[in-house]
């Protein structure tokens, strides 16, 4: 495969992932005091299990943070832009599946992150107080375990098809 295929592949995954994230969060949630629940995040656990790690930052950044814009919460777009894209740096494509050790236990960061950057980030900016800031942080803490799950199901699932990373990268087809 040329170099510049590889780009073009890399650039059409990242779309793909980028607006699958944004159909899970923007069409399959459900309401909390703040925000929203949803498993878009299992997309972005799979995006960064498939791609290199900019390529994923990217694709978790751009589908959370256009569902958050596009769905009337413009006040958490930086936030999510920001823990969504880090979100990714927690789990690797370097392995030859998708549902490795160090993917599973990439999902305890991404909890905390998760709660803990969502938290400051309400507490700080939007409600002046940390106490306020998580009082959502259960349902933060509910999204991303049941983000994990659905990660876990669909990357085993994967695995199961013989599709493995570097095969959706790097195919001559």
């Amino acid at each position: 495969m040329k170099h510049n295929d590889k780009g073009l592949r890399l650039l059409v995954l990242t779309a793909m992932f980028a607006a699958l994230t944004y159909t899970l969060t923007a069409f399959l949630h459900v309401p909390t005091i703040k925000g929203y629940v949803h498993v878009g995040d299992a997309v972005i656990f799979l995006a960064a299990a498939i791609l290199p790690t900019p390529y994923a930052a990217a694709a978790g950044a751009i589908g959370a943070g256009l569902s958050d814009a596009l769905s009337g919460y413009f006040i958490w777009v930086p936030a999510t832009v920001i823990i969504k894209a880090l979100t990714a740096v927690f789990f690797t494509n370097r392995g030859e599946h998708i549902v490795s050790v160090r993917n599973i236990l990439a999902i305890i960061p991404a909890i905390i992150l998760c709660v803990g950057g969502y938290g400051l980030y309400s507490g700080l900016v939007i409600y002046h107080s940390l106490s306020a800031g998580f009082a959502d942080a259960a349902a933060n803490a509910v999204q991303t375990t049941a983000s994990a799950i659905v990660f876990v199901s669909l990357g085993t699932a994967l695995d199961r098809t013989g599709i493995v990373r570097h095969k959706i990268i790097n195919s001559k087809e």
